[in-house]
């Protein structure tokens, strides 16, 4: 017996989808249904004759199929066709990380609750395989913490600002034309996307519920090419960082934050070049897993929808008690972390002001580890920095609402911390 496949949203990765199942007619998938509106205009050749092509959706929830891929994306109408397909008995694989960061849990649980199957992988990372082999390859595992750079985008910008000293307007407008960015980058940019995708890999990996808002987020933007020069000095990189880690002590308790971080030079993170993404899942008994790869386009992602399928032939016919149990909310989310900082001022110089910035520090109990500072920049916009010994960023924030308004500030202070993996 085959498992029957429909697709709805023919699109891109849909394409891929069906190119993909068609080149095999001996294995356990058989495409018979695709959905999508102009459907005369999307057909493509090749594909075989049994196909059932329609614009309505009502036909592939009402027919046989066993698995419906939802790959239109958005909230709606994704989220309310996924519900139907699982109250009609049809297991659900979905690309869609808004979706699946929003509304996972709730659509977990109805899976469980009718006995079905809701398989996201192609939500994070296109085709790596990072959440089938969080879910499946490390099961056997209590995971705990997992980070890495989870938006190509931003990693294809910082690494070509890194590489060349351009600014962050020069190289967001090339990667707008090698088609890496949208015209409105701003989710990209700003950790909007990745924080999608660590909410995801929160609930699949570390077994929590947690909220997009819930999590904070900063800017890229921030980063300004100097930033790299004196990175370099300390043997760092700089990239759009997402991390969550779990704690049980004392209750249940998530950090978690996406925001542009300093990263050692030894560490792979720091070697993730272009629009490569990078996943580091790490267990009590395990220890650190690494899922690296390029995480965009339509064969990628492709590849992740049809390893789901593969993993749901595989379960066929096991009760629900076997699906995974439900994520728990965590007693507390928070985006703070103790690890050391990179602090970059731009100021009018004047004598006094690493005392004056030292005296605020201390009164918090934060250590200066060590103070850079370049030859050739104006004593009107005179750029130095400090890096600090490990510290609560939320006693450190504290520190730099006093040091915020000072006068010798010619713009705000820049404050990344440094992760270590």
């Amino acid at each position: 017996m085959k498992l029957k496949i429909g697709i709805i949203g023919f699109g891109t990765v849909g394409r891929s989808v069906a190119k993909i199942l068609c080149r095999d007619d001996s294995g356990p998938l058989l495409l018979t249904h695709i959905c999508n509106r102009n459907m005369e205009r999307k057909k493509i050749e090749g594909l075989p004759a049994h196909i059932h092509w329609t614009s309505d959706v009502n036909e592939v929830l009402a027919s046989d199929v066993d698995v419906v891929l939802e790959l239109i994306g958005g909230l709606e109408p994704a989220g309310d066709l996924v519900r139907r397909a699982l109250r009609g008995g049809k297991s659900v694989v979905t690309a869609n990380k808004l979706l699946i960061s929003e509304h996972g849990p709730e659509l977990a649980d109805l899976a469980r609750k009718v006995g079905r199957r809701l398989e996201f992988g192609a939500s994070v990372a296109g085709g790596i395989p990072a959440i089938i082999g969080i879910q499946e390859g490390l099961a056997g595992d209590r995971l705990y913490r997992i980070a890495g750079i989870l938006n190509g985008t931003s990693n294809f910008i910082l690494t070509k600002m890194e590489a060349t000293g351009a600014t962050l307007e020069a190289t967001l407008k090339e990667a707008q034309e090698r088609g890496y960015a949208e015209a409105d980058p701003s989710a990209d940019i700003d950790g909007i996307d990745a924080r999608a995708k660590l909410v995801i890999l929160a609930q699949a990996g570390l077994r929590l519920r947690v909220r997009s808002e819930q999590i904070p987020c900063r800017s890229i933007s921030l980063v300004e090419a100097v930033d790299f020069m004196y990175a370099r000095e300390l043997k760092c990189a700089i990239r759009q960082i997402s991390v969550a880690q779990k704690d049980t002590v004392n209750g249940v308790r998530l950090r978690a934050a996406v925001q542009p971080a300093l990263v050692p030079a030894d560490s792979l993170i720091a070697h993730a070049q272009g629009n490569q993404n990078i996943v580091m899942a790490t267990g009590e008994f395990a220890g650190r897993m690494i899922f690296a790869g390029y995480g965009a386009g339509g064969d990628p992602t492709a590849v992740a929808v049809i390893s789901d399928l593969y993993a749901i032939a595989r379960s066929a016919g096991a009760p629900p008690e076997a699906l995974p149990g439900a994520a728990e909310v965590p007693d507390s989310v928070t985006g703070d972390f103790t690890v050391p900082h990179y602090l970059r001022f731009v100021v009018r110089d004047r004598p006094g002001i690493v005392a004056a910035l030292a005296t605020i520090l201390a009164k918090y109990d934060i250590s200066i580890d060590a103070l850079l500072q370049k030859p050739g920049f104006p004593h009107s916009a005179l750029s130095f920095v400090m890096t600090l010994e490990a510290c609560d960023s939320a006693e450190l924030n504290r520190a730099l609402a006093e040091i915020a308004p000072l006068d010798f500030h010619v713009e705000p202070p820049l404050c990344l911390p440094v992760f270590v993996d």
